[in-house]
C-alpha cells in the first residue's frame, strides 16, 4: 500500500505486555510516528488503563503531536482526544443499568455452571467499564504466564461466550483477551471504532495501517482486518517495535 494516513494498533500484546505500561521503546516509536502520520489505539480495555499504560507514558511529547493520537478504550465504545491540555472524551456509548446487571449475572452464572469460576483470583474477575463489561477469568491482575496458560486452545472463552450471548440477545458478547470475555451494547467490536475514526478524521479505511496481536479468524482483531484496513500481524510488544523501525524508514 502507499504511505498510510493513519497507523492504528491494539494495544495488550501489541503495543504493551497485558495491562502493563509500553516500553520506552514503544514510547520512542509513538512519539516518532506522531510526528509524521496520526495514530490510533484501540483496545478492549478501559480508559484508566489507556491513561496509564498509554498516557502517562509519553513523557516529552508536545500538545501538536498528541492532537494527532486517537484513543478508543473499551473496543471504541469512548473515544478520546487530546483538546491541547488533556485528553477529554469526544463520546461515550454507555450501557444502562439493566444490561450491565444482565451482563453481570450471567458471566458469572455461566462461568460458575461451566466450572470456570476461579475461587483465588488475581483481583477482581468482573468489572464495569461503563461501556463495557468485562470477565477476566484470573483476575484483572493475573500474571501473564497464568493468562497464556489458562486457555491456549480458546475453547474455555468459546464456551462461556456462546452460552452468555444466549442469555443476552441484545447486548455484543466477544472473547477479548487470553482470559477475557467482553460485552458491549451489540453491534459493537473494534471495525465500529474503527468506523467511528474513519467518519471522524475523513480518512478513508483503506489508508489506514493497523498492527494487531489476534488477527485470526475469531480474534479480536479479526473485524478490523475483515472490514479491509491493511493489517499486520504481530507476536508481542517486541516485534511491533521491530515493524515500526521498519515503517518509520518509509515515511
Amino acid at each position: 500500500m502507499t504511505t498510510p494516513a493513519l497507523v492504528a494498533f491494539d494495544l495488550d500484546d501489541t503495543l504493551a505486555p497485558s495491562k502493563g505500561a509500553i516500553d520506552p521503546r514503544i514510547a520512542s516509536l509513538l512519539r516518532a510516528l506522531l510526528r509524521s502520520v496520526e495514530v490510533a489505539i484501540i483496545s478492549g480495555g478501559n480508559e484508566t488503563q489507556f491513561r496509564t499504560q498509554v498516557i502517562a507514558q509519553l513523557g516529552d511529547a508536545d500538545a501538536a503531536d498528541l492532537a494527532r493520537l486517537h484513543l478508543l478504550p473499551t473496543c471504541g465504545t469512548r473515544y478520546l482526544r487530546h483538546d491541547g491540555v488533556e485528553f477529554a472524551p469526544v463520546y461515550a456509548h454507555d450501557l444502562s443499568d439493566e444490561q450491565k446487571a444482565a451482563a453481570l449475572t450471567a458471566l458469572r452464572e455461566e462461568a460458575e455452571r461451566l466450572g470456570l469460576w476461579e475461587s483465588e483470583p488475581w483481583g477482581e474477575i468482573l468489572e464495569d467499564r461503563g461501556s463495557q463489561i468485562t470477565f477476566s477469568a484470573l483476575g484483572q491482575r493475573a500474571p501473564r504466564d497464568a493468562k497464556h496458560d489458562w486457555d491456549p486452545s480458546g475453547a474455555k472463552r468459546a464456551s462461556l461466550r456462546d452460552a452468555v450471548a444466549a442469555r443476552l440477545p441484545g447486548l455484543e458478547v466477544r472473547s477479548g483477551g487470553s482470559t477475557s470475555i467482553d460485552i458491549t451494547q451489540e453491534g459493537i467490536d473494534k471495525a465500529f471504532g474503527m468506523r467511528e475514526l474513519a467518519e471522524r478524521t475523513g480518512i478513508p479505511l483503506t489508508s489506514m495501517l493497523f498492527y494487531g496481536d489476534r488477527l485470526d479468524e475469531g480474534g479480536n482483531d479479526y473485524p478490523v482486518l475483515a472490514m479491509g484496513v491493511p493489517s499486520v500481524a504481530v507476536e508481542g510488544w517486541e516485534d511491533t517495535a521491530d515493524k515500526l523501525d521498519a515503517l518509520l524508514k518509509t515515511l
